[in-house]
């Protein structure tokens, strides 16, 4: 077969009608260096925006989430100076005093940028109303309002069953106790401990069951911890987070994203090949980087050092694995299963139907489209390789339904990815790093 891998019919950024058919390919070797980190980007924007000064921010994300996240700060009267086409910002902190005392935001379909302005506008005095496309309307965030109002915020949500749009009647936060349930989103406990440091009183958060994606909440303490923020220890629960302090401007670079990452990986296990991703280590911040420990274990060989981690492909092996803490990595991995040897079971990811699409059933209809036969549970699947066929695979507006899927095609002739420009939410040039990975000519 031959390696160009990609074919382009139509403009990334053209209409949802549009497609991409993905030509099979032999084993693929390359290395790449997946733009920054869609995670840390917000997290360092929330956290430069709150600061006394003015950071830098190098190596970010240039996407639709991170622009609803600029966007939104610029009409909050926070200036963000934008260079190298992106991947460069200069934030103007406002040093914890909010500038606009009202504001109407619209986040798109940016979980982050609405959790964490949420929280962050209680610090504020004024009006402020948060909204976002269909899905957003759909996804909750109840749990984080009635954790802010118990720390004396003023937070509303005007959809049904907790779900945006959101308002904010800001006049600071006092701080005191609040309690969140912890397996919806990690998102919300990361919202509060950003917004916390600069309450009026002491806070603690105290978590109700089990907490998701834990490694992203690592991620935002030490992503404030570079901004000056004491990082809170967490004892039987809960986090106890000192009031009254200070964020402080620096530069920053942000990491490599190690969720795009994973497609890279995942390419050189199902192709044969052997992937290099740079600039990612077994200690970055990121706890997706640990997706190559599931293709270790379905039998890829994964070497790692401390500016790189490859992945070469090898006979593959169904597995049975908890990704609760890696769950942006499901859909790839589930994507991988289809060339495994036996079944893979996918356990414990109950909050990814709440995504931007629902990504346990969404997930397996499209595999299912492929070929496999799947098993649905409400916290999972598992997935049983069929004989394999193309298929046209709907996307339904998510990002990483697009990315995971494109590596079917790499294997499976037929394989067609529809509206492929819903990949700019975090990877704009995702489907050009993959035909410049697979066509190296």
């Amino acid at each position: 077969m031959g390696r160009c891998a990609v074919a382009f019919g139509s403009c990334l950024t053209a209409a949802v009608s549009d497609a991409i058919a993905i030509t099979p390919c032999g084993p693929i070797h390359g290395s790449i260096r997946p733009p920054g980190s869609k995670s840390i980007t917000n997290r360092a924007l929330v956290c430069a925006a709150l600061a006394e000064g003015k950071s830098t921010l190098t190596s970010t994300l240039a996407s639709e989430d991170t622009r609803v996240m600029i966007e939104s700060l610029r009409q909050l009267g926070i200036a963000v100076d934008s260079s190298n086409g992106g991947a460069r910002l200069e934030v103007a902190g406002c040093g914890g005093k909010i500038p606009a005392s009202q504001a109407e935001l619209f986040v798109g379909n940016s979980g982050t940028t609405i959790r964490f302005l949420t929280a962050m506008l209680t610090l504020g005095h004024g009006l402020y109303r948060l909204d976002g496309v269909e899905r957003m309307r759909q996804r909750p965030i109840g749990d984080l309002a009635e954790a802010l109002n118990q720390l004396g915020g003023d937070v509303t949500c005007e959809g049904s069953h907790g779900c945006p749009p959101v308002v904010v009647r800001a006049n600071g936060l006092r701080g005191g106790v609040a309690r969140v349930r912890g397996e919806v989103s990690s998102q919300f406990l990361s919202a509060l401990a950003m917004a916390v440091p600069l309450a009026a009183n002491h806070s603690v958060l105290a978590i109700e069951g089990e907490l998701v994606s834990a490694p992203y909440v690592e991620m935002t303490m030490q992503v404030m911890k570079v901004f000056g923020i004491a990082v809170p220890i967490a004892t039987g629960g809960s986090f106890a987070i000192p009031s009254s302090q200070s964020y402080k401007a620096c530069e920053y670079s942000i990491e490599p994203d190690a969720s795009a990452a994973s497609y890279f990986w995942g390419a050189a296990a199902i192709t044969g090949g052997r992937v290099t991703v740079e600039g990612l280590s077994a200690d970055t911040l990121q706890g997706d980087v640990r997706f190559v420990d599931c293709l270790e274990q379905m039998g890829s060989l994964v070497s790692r050092d401390q500016s790189s981690i490859a992945v070469e492909g090898r006979p593959l092996r169904g597995i049975d694995v908890d990704m609760n803490s890696i769950s942006d990595t499901a859909q790839t991995l589930a994507v991988v299963a289809l060339f495994a040897q036996g079944p893979t079971t996918i356990r414990n990811v109950a909050h990814i139907r709440h995504k931007e699409t629902d990504r346990i059933g969404d997930l397996a209809r499209e595999l299912r489209k492929l070929g496999a036969t799947v098993e649905e549970r409400a916290d999972g699947l598992t997935i049983t390789p069929g004989p394999l066929r193309g298929a046209a695979i709907d996307t339904y507006n998510d990002h990483r339904m697009a990315m995971s899927f494109a590596l079917a095609g790499l294997r499976i002739p037929g394989v067609v990815i529809r509206n492929p420009g819903c990949t700019a939410k975090t990877y704009p040039h995702f489907f050009h790093d993959l035909k410049r990975l697979t066509c190296p000519s």
